[in-house]
């Protein structure tokens, strides 16, 4: 499996540089081992797929789930990247978009408990 694959630099760079309101507020809490003292990247790529964050050393992605992924579509998507993933021994968490902007804190409070459970796992 390639971390981070070069064929994916510039998208990886250009989600970085075009986050979403949402991704932004939650990389602000995330940045700079503010949870837990971990290291989490944003806009990590595993493979051919691209998650929002990750955090290296828990194997443990975290998605920001706006209206795309709530199409037909976007779910289809997100089932195969997931398993392709989740394989990978890659625990994946999602987070709506509205959970961002009506509770943050408790965002936070949810992946704090999410990365304690995933640290006890290693």
């Amino acid at each position: 499996m390639s971390l981070n694959p070069k064929h994916s630099k510039n998208l990886r760079k250009h989600l970085r540089n075009n986050m979403t309101q949402t991704e932004v507020m939650l990389w602000n809490k995330l940045k700079g081992k503010q949870l837990l003292g971990y290291k989490v990247r944003r806009q990590y790529g595993i493979a051919d797929y691209i998650v929002d964050f990750y955090c290296p050393r828990l194997k443990l992605a975290i998605e920001v789930d706006g209206d795309s992924h709530y199409t037909r579509k976007g779910k289809k998507h997100d089932i195969k990247r997931d398993e392709f993933i989740q394989n990978k021994g890659i625990k994946i968490l999602r987070i709506p978009t509205i959970e961002v902007y009506a509770n943050l804190d408790g965002v936070i409070e949810y992946l704090a408990q999410k990365f304690k459970e995933r640290q006890d796992y290693w």
